[in-house]
């Protein structure tokens, strides 16, 4: 009996010293950053589908599942996912993800977010009243919300913490070392004008030199109308604009009217890793946007 206690002791030493946090992420992109910082010592979920506008997610009931079991939850914040998180988080009861909690991420805290507007009223369309919340885009910020992880996972798993620490410094490390090639990559078209569907890139613009102020939306989440285009179509060629950003949830066939109208080219983009052929990391979804881009305006 003394020795079968004592075994029981050591396997429960041995099963709590390799337990991995349990990581949910609403958004891709932050999984894939928790991924790097977490490396073997986490499992990481992604709530949404790479492909998913994360505006209007499809909240399932696996969802409240995953949730409850979460060890950590890793959201955006500044109101991305208020339409469909809070009721899964009600339903889930968790009080490790509670916010507030060391198992709340909230990966816009912190940031300076752009695009606050002065008031915010239903005429405006889908604004959102504390900033645009698509910063994912932008490495910069990816490293701030890799720094942030890595610090809540060091508070949780404290035998991990070097682990998480040198993680997130190796991630940091290849985002600078990246930020040259891209740079160099896209330094020959900086300055211009790009057109999107919607306002999801205002931070990769800014970042890498470009400026997006047309959009096929006439206000965010509203859809194209005929004499919206219209208008669209007569600035994409006064300005002589070469691409139009479309991603994946969004209508490809009026972008492609429009760049039939005016000779742009319609570049597929996406905000999340997995989203695209070969972007199955942050690092390489950059790279791939930055090919993409680069490729349609040397044309």
């Amino acid at each position: 009996m003394k020795h079968t206690l004592t075994l029981l002791f050591f396997l429960a030493l041995a099963t709590s010293a390799t337990a991995r946090l349990n990581v949910v992420a609403t958004l891709p992109d932050y999984a894939a950053i928790a991924s790097a910082v977490g490396g073997d010592h986490i499992e990481v979920t992604a709530l949404a589908k790479p492909t998913e506008d994360p505006h209007f997610v499809d909240a399932r009931p696996s969802f409240v599942v995953k949730l409850k079991n979460a060890d950590v939850l890793i959201e955006g914040g500044a109101e991305l996912e208020i339409g469909w998180l809070p009721p899964l988080l009600q339903t889930a009861r968790n009080a490790k993800i509670e916010t507030g909690r060391p198992g709340r991420i909230i990966t816009s805290q912190g940031l300076r977010l752009m695009n606050v507007p002065a008031q915010v009223t239903r005429a405006a369309g889908d604004v959102h009243a504390l900033g645009n919340p698509h910063f994912g885009v932008d490495p910069i910020v990816a490293k701030a919300i890799a720094k942030h992880i890595a610090d809540s996972f060091s508070v949780l798993d404290t035998a991990n913490a070097a682990s998480y620490q040198a993680n997130e410094k190796a991630f940091e490390d290849t985002i600078n070392a990246r930020l040259q090639t891209w740079g160099k990559a896209l330094l020959p078209y900086r300055g211009q004008s790009l057109v999107a569907y919607h306002d999801s890139w205002v931070y990769f613009a800014h970042r890498f030199g470009f400026t997006i102020d047309v959009f096929l939306e006439p206000k965010p989440g509203i859809p194209p109308s005929p004499s919206h285009l219209a208008e669209v179509i007569g600035k994409i060629k006064a300005g002589h604009i070469k691409a139009i950003l479309v991603e994946p949830f969004h209508n490809r066939k009026i972008a492609e009217k429009v760049a039939a109208a005016t000779g742009a080219k319609v570049v597929e983009f996406a905000q999340y890793p997995g989203a695209l052929p070969d972007t199955d990391s942050y690092v390489s979804l950059i790279d791939v946007l930055v090919s993409r881009l680069a490729a349609a305006l040397a044309q």
